[in-house]
Parts: C-alpha cells; sequence; structure tokens
C-alpha cells in the first residue's frame, strides 16, 4: 500500500515545497555533484561518438584515462554503458536507453501523436515524424517509418539544426523577425548544401512563406536527395510546441506532389493540435 505524503509545516505556517529541501533554490556549486556531473558529461558525449576506446574519450574530453575508466565502470555496472572486449570500445548502454524511454512513456504527446504519424504514413507513403524545439535544434521524439528501401530515419533522441529541417522551419514561422535574428547571431548557420538557407533575411523571409501556405519545406537543406515537409503543433496558449513532419527522397516527393502532402501534413498537424487542446495562432 502507498504510503501517504507527510507535509511539514515549519513555525511561522509557511508550508515548504515537498520534495526540495530548504536551500533548494541556491543554484551555486554547493549543490552540484561534481562526479555526478563528470559521468553525464562522459555519458552524453559517448552517445554524440556512438562508441570510442578509452584512449579516444579522454583525448576528446581532455580527461585522465585512469578517471574516466573508472566513471565507465560505474556507469557499466548499472548499464549505462557497454564494453566490446574484441573491439576495445565503448558505447551507451541499454539502461540509459530504458530510463530515456521512461521519459517518452510519461510524455502524452508522444502518446497522442502515434496515430496520426501512423496516419500521415500511410497517406503519404513516406516516414512521419514528430519533433519538439531544444535549443536552436529540433529533437525527434518519435517517428512512424515506411517500408520502403529508401527512407529517411531519425531515430528518438536525433538532433538536427533549426535552420536546415522542416519541423525546425515550421517552428522558426511562428517566431518573430528578431527572434530569427538573436537565433542566427547565436549560433553557427552551418551551410550543409547549395540549398541551404544561412542568412536572418533567407530564413525570415522563408517563414513569411511559410505561414502563408501553413507549411514548411525543407527542400534538399540538410540532405542533397531529400525532401522534409512540415506543419507547426499548438498547445491551448495558441504557441508551438511541436511540429509533424514527412520525409523522404526527391524522386518520390516530386514537385508536383508538394501542396497535396503538405495539405495532408497540415490536417494532421491541425488534429493533433484540437487532440491536445490547442488553438494555433490567428
Amino acid at each position: 500500500m502507498q504510503r501517504a505524503e507527510k507535509t511539514t509545516v515549519p513555525a511561522g505556517g509557511a508550508t515548504r515545497a515537498r520534495g526540495r529541501p530548504k536551500a533548494w533554490h541556491d543554484k551555486t556549486e554547493q549543490n552540484t555533484i561534481k562526479a555526478l556531473d563528470r559521468a553525464l558529461v562522459i555519458l552524453q558525449r559517448l552517445g554524440d561518438l556512438e562508441e570510442a576506446t578509452l584512449t579516444e574519450l579522454a583525448a576528446d574530453l581532455d580527461q585522465s584515462p585512469a578517471t574516466l575508466y573508472r566513471v565507465l565502470t560505474t556507469l557499466q555496472s548499472h548499464d549505462f554503458a557497454t564494453f566490446d572486449e574484441t573491439r576495445q570500445v565503448w558505447s551507451v548502454g541499454a539502461g540509459a536507453f530504458l530510463t530515456g524511454a521512461k521519459f517518452l512513456r510519461g510524455t502524452s504527446l508522444v502518446e497522442r501523436a502515434r496515430p496520426f504519424l501512423r496516419r500521415l504514413m500511410e497517406a503519404t507513403g513516406e516516414t512521419a515524424n514528430l519533433g519538439v524545439a531544444k535549443g536552436h535544434d529540433v529533437l525527434f521524439l518519435s517517428q512512424a517509418e515506411t517500408d520502403h528501401a529508401i527512407r529517411a530515419f531519425f531515430p528518438p533522441g536525433t538532433l538536427s539544426p533549426m535552420h536546415a529541417s522542416g519541423i525546425g522551419k515550421a517552428l522558426l514561422a511562428q517566431r518573430s523577425a528578431a527572434q530569427i535574428k538573436r537565433m542566427v547571431s547565436a549560433r553557427r548557420v552551418e551551410r550543409f548544401t547549395e540549398h541551404t538557407l544561412t542568412t536572418a533575411e533567407a530564413l525570415i523571409a522563408d517563414a513569411e512563406v511559410t505561414r502563408d501556405r501553413g507549411y514548411a519545406l525543407d527542400g534538399e537543406e540538410k540532405n542533397i536527395g531529400m525532401r522534409c515537409i512540415a506543419a507547426p503543433v499548438f498547445d491551448v496558449f495558441g504557441e508551438a510546441i511541436a511540429g509533424l513532419s514527412i520525409s523522404g527522397p526527391v524522386a518520390r516527393i516530386t514537385d508536383d506532389r508538394i501542396d497535396e502532402i503538405g495539405a495532408q501534413v497540415r490536417h494532421e498537424a491541425a488534429a493533433l493540435t484540437a487532440a491536445l487542446g490547442g488553438a494555433a495562432q490567428g
């Protein structure tokens, strides 16, 4: 039987927030566990690299191999890291995935989006994606894959630059020109292909077109030969909280299909917005 949580009322009648110590608002180093911080940095970097030898990871992070080894073996004991004896490389373990999966299970957006992703994939014949803004990138949360041999693949947890992705451009279109300018000035806007938009002026102009037609188009701006069409999903306050998209090769997402697919993506994004109790701006 679950035990009832006890609330302590200090002298003076003020109730302290449960789950936080008295000085929870203090952001100084005294509230940071340095060893844990180091371990999380190592785990995140290992995920970025996908796999690495101890020597490679130590050089990459500029850390002592001996210290790094102790952290990795600790992570390994919890299945957050795994070691391939034959190849002598470390990689992220299944424990990290299982913990991340708990986040996805607890996110109603991901759960609600599943039928809309499936329907969009079946209607267009292309891979459907769900993503949210994370800083100046798009974080992909879920995907419904097509069974075509050649297809786009953005597994949950993948990050993609906002300026060069369909979902990113759909979300940028909901921002002001000033906000787009701040994003461009805050980071290096990489040119991936000859089609990539890299200036604030170009992205602002593209955002205006996106708002007018109701969907964003990534036309080979991240990868040559691939297109992505996306539309925003709104919350109850009319704020864009996510984007739905389909991705696939130019050979299948031809010029004459863009408007048709754009309308389908826009329809499913609006339906997901309604399912979340949201309302589009304007």
